[in-house]
């Protein structure tokens, strides 16, 4: 069957959301091509005309991101090539420089330094921890419970005076579990450490204010929230010690070398303000189609919630429903649902291709087996609950498949 974008329902918005409107308007002067893209198109670090109006352009987006994230200062975003890119810089080069800091104070030469995450930490922050483990620190991978919730007296039990950082996300992109990020972050400052958030789940689906919240870094991604793909921001609080993971021209105050994307700063500016802007009503309506999603399919036989997730429930994403499915593999099910014009995942994006059960699942709890039946469902700005509705019907048919 030939794929239809007209008649597609898509939905598989914690993979990616759609670029929207605001996005691509404040993207459209970049999309000028020869002397007419002279006026923005320009490198951001030159000192000509166009130089200086690619410049003025970039602040501007940080400005504003920084205005609805939450930052004291503009300078405290750092532009990135998206959420991984930062999530990497954040532990890598915060464990790192915070470690150098504390021998530099005379730890010992017992010090051992140690980081503290969890189970269910999306890929782009275990994989960097494993890479400080061969380096010579300690990792303690904390487990959620069934939940997927971290609690922050578990938290503080694993802290020592040796702990240098902690990073712990907003929001599991799998089950939509949202940590306490505020009482996590507390902890870990009692103890000494800073404290990194994977934030890009929960930008633009729960309120986020991360001087607020009192983090010292946070990694966002502009493509989750319906801007640019290629594009993301690391925030890093003031005086925050930092080792830069990109190094050369010293570009983003030398945190993060590199030519930036003026266009992508611009359209990532463009849709957070977008999000925050609509979070309230738009946050609620997901609510109510989550619910009736989750309504509708337990009644549907071998379909069990993987989360218990009670109406109205702020604990969680207002947009992510996720499900075990008896007797399928996840595979199967969404290349049926993708034959019938319905477009869901078995997890995170970057993990689609393995034939692995998914981590999270397991750090959970869950069967191997029943983790292979996994099914998220994840809507967005642009999901109507005649979408929720049909895709009920689609996965009913795709149960009763006749082979």
């Amino acid at each position: 069957m030939a794929f239809d974008p007209a008649s597609y329902v898509y939905l598989d918005y914690a993979a990616t959301s759609p670029l929207c409107e605001e996005a691509a308007a404040a993207m459209a002067p970049y999309q000028a091509s020869g002397r007419a893209n002279l006026a923005v198109g320009a490198n951001a670090n030159s000192l000509h005309g166009p130089g200086r109006a690619a410049f003025e352009a970039l602040e501007a987006a940080r400005r504003s991101l920084a205005r609805d994230l939450g930052a004291r200062r503009p300078s405290e975003i750092v532009l990135t090539s998206g959420a991984t890119e930062a999530d990497d810089a954040a532990v890598l080069g915060i464990a790192r420089a915070a470690a150098d800091e504390r021998r530099r104070r005379g730890a010992g030469a017992g010090f051992v330094p140690h980081v503290v995450t969890t189970a269910v930490e999306h890929d782009a922050v275990l994989a960097p921890a494993r890479r400080l483990e061969k380096e010579g620190f300690r990792v303690t991978r904390l487990s959620p419970n069934r939940q997927g919730f971290v609690d922050s007296a578990a938290l503080a039990e694993a802290l020592c005076a040796d702990t240098v950082l902690v990073s712990v996300q907003a929001a599991n992109s799998e089950v939509g579990s949202v940590q306490p990020v505020a009482a996590l972050a507390r902890a870990a400052h009692e103890a000494g450490a800073l404290f990194h958030t994977d934030a890009v789940q929960a930008l633009g689906k729960v309120p986020l204010d991360l001087a607020a919240a009192g983090v010292d870094a946070a990694s966002l991604s502009a493509h989750k929230v319906g801007g640019p793909k290629g594009v993301g921001a690391l925030y890093l609080r003031s005086r925050t010690p930092f080792e830069a993971h990109l190094i050369g021209g010293g570009q983003e105050g030398g945190m993060r070398s590199g030519t930036q994307n003026v266009a992508g700063a611009a359209g990532f500016a463009a849709a957070v303000h977008a999000a925050v802007g609509m979070l309230e009503g738009e946050s609620a309506r997901l609510r109510e189609l989550r619910d009736r999603l989750y309504a509708r399919l337990a009644k549907i036989p071998g379909v069990e919630a993987t989360v218990a997730v009670e109406a109205g429930s702020e604990d969680f994403l207002p947009n992510i429903v996720h499900v075990l499915v008896d007797g399928f593999e996840s595979e199967t099910l969404i290349l049926r649902l993708d034959m019938q014009g319905f477009g869901v995942s078995g997890g995170s994006a970057c993990s689609s291709h393995s034939l692995e059960p998914s981590h999270v699942l397991r750090a959970l709890g869950v069967d191997a087996d029943r983790a292979l039946g996994a099914l998220r469902v994840s809507m967005g700005r642009w999901t109507s609950e005649r979408d929720v509705d049909a895709f009920v019907c689609a996965l009913e048919a795709s149960l009763d498949w006749d082979m």
